[in-house]
């Protein structure tokens, strides 16, 4: 069985192999292809992939190339973890919407935004170029921003579905909170990607794992989490204690950016920023990779980011190719899941995984202090995917006025110029 990795010269290619490792009962490999454009980057981390194998004693052979045409036929998933212009396109990300008093970040926001503009013109030739030789394919997309890129592959017609590491990680969390396996805690969980909230936590009874429909069974410990582990619960988020009994539910990490914008523009002008701290991090785990006696999982990489992936990506893969039809969260075709929604947006949710896809659990309405954010974000990302497939000056400045981080006419037009001017050379429509 053979899988490939687009991005596979990433820092974070190590958390995938040690989970392609451990996980081999599971997902049972026999090639890993790793596509980079960066030749060094890609033959360093292969390296490091294979000894990492070779020393658990899995028998995978890694290789690695450029050409993901090439490295596409045969495989059963493609994996798609791609930073189109690398670290330096983030850290402006990061920095330039902070002269606007706005928040600098990756994936939201007008940083958000430069990014999709970026990506997805690449994702997509990418996927047509995976379709080409190899159709049956799935495209498992961990890039971000994965709500819009995992729809603009959905909207050309790919088999596709995003995936995200925020849903397993609480998971986990909440389950060595209450010291049971993670397979006996289940998440309600609704919104976007990097814009959800857990409205219940169930502890499933064993007799019950791996039934299809979690979401409404078992026992909603949230209320006993949120009195007796309140604290830490809001020191991971790094949001307030009083907001998670207020909305009695756990937000995303990602939440904080629009309940607390102007504390984190404080917090994001003083610097250092979140993208500097990362190219500190790669630039020591490439000098790990690069040592020959390196054939583990450095402990700095669970600081890069990316925890948990390997096992969500793995599961995810494992179910569409036997057709489990068990329960995971992730980013799909809304198909009246949440009825504010138009059919054809892409939402994050638990969701039936067989071979043909993903299919959202229904879940109960969703209470207004969710579901008017989430509608507002959604209508900023149909906006957002539009300029990113078509382009254009006026498109992009349409998506940062819907975009409630921004959504003031001068603040929007000024972004614009500065988005296009910082990203000039990723834009063909902008040259």
């Amino acid at each position: 069985m053979k899988i490939v990795v687009v991005g596979g010269g990433s820092t974070y290619t190590p958390e995938l192999i040690d989970g392609f490792a451990r996980l081999r009962e599971t997902l049972p490999l026999s090639e890993i292809v790793l596509v980079d454009p960066d030749r060094e980057r890609r033959e360093l981390l292969a390296g490091v992939a294979q000894r990492m194998l070779l020393r658990q004693g899995h028998p995978a052979l890694v290789t690695s190339t450029d050409d993901v045409g090439a490295a596409s036929e045969g495989a059963v998933a493609v994996l798609l973890q791609l930073r189109v212009g690398g670290q330096d396109t983030r850290r402006r990300d990061e920095t330039w919407p902070l002269d606007c008093d706005c928040i600098g970040q990756e994936t939201t926001g007008a940083g958000g935004l430069a990014k999709a503009l970026r990506t997805v013109p690449v994702v997509l030739d990418i996927a047509e170029r995976v379709r080409a030789v190899n159709p049956d394919a799935w495209l498992i997309d961990f890039t971000n921003p994965v709500g819009i890129v995992s729809r603009a592959l959905l909207s050309h017609g790919h088999k596709a579905i995003g995936l995200c590491n925020v849903a397993i990680g609480l998971q986990r969390f909440f389950a060595e909170l209450v010291g049971v396996g993670p397979e006996r805690i289940a998440l309600d969980h609704v919104g976007l990607n990097h814009l959800t909230w857990e409205r219940g936590v169930r502890l499933l009874d064993p007799v019950t794992i791996g039934g299809t429909t979690p979401v409404g069974s078992g026992t909603n410990i949230l209320p006993r989490l949120l009195e007796s582990h309140a604290e830490r619960i809001a020191t991971r988020l790094h949001q307030p204690v009083q907001l998670l009994q207020r909305i009695q539910a756990v937000p995303s990490y990602y939440l904080r950016y629009f309940y607390e914008h102007d504390t984190v523009v404080r917090e994001q002008r003083k610097g250092p920023s979140r993208a500097e701290e990362v190219a500190a991090m790669e630039s020591e785990l490439l000098r790990m990779y690069a040592d020959p006696a390196t054939d583990t999982k450095p402990d700095l990489l669970s600081k890069r980011g990316g925890e948990f992936y390997s096992e969500a990506a793995v599961n995810l893969v494992a179910s569409l190719l036997s057709d489990r039809g068990d329960t995971q969260v992730v980013n799909t075709l809304n198909n009246g899941t949440l009825p504010f929604l138009p059919d054809d947006f892409v939402i994050e949710t638990p969701a039936i995984i067989d071979s043909t896809g993903a299919h959202p659990v229904r879940t109960s309405a969703v209470e207004p202090r969710f579901a008017g954010l989430i509608a507002h974000v959604a209508a900023y990302e149909q906006l957002a995917l539009d300029a990113a497939i078509h382009g254009g000056r006026d498109r992009v400045a349409d998506a940062l006025l819907a975009h409630p981080l921004v959504g003031q006419w001068d603040i929007a037009n000024t972004l614009t110029d500065r988005l296009i001017a910082e990203n000039s050379a990723f834009l063909s429509w902008a040259k």
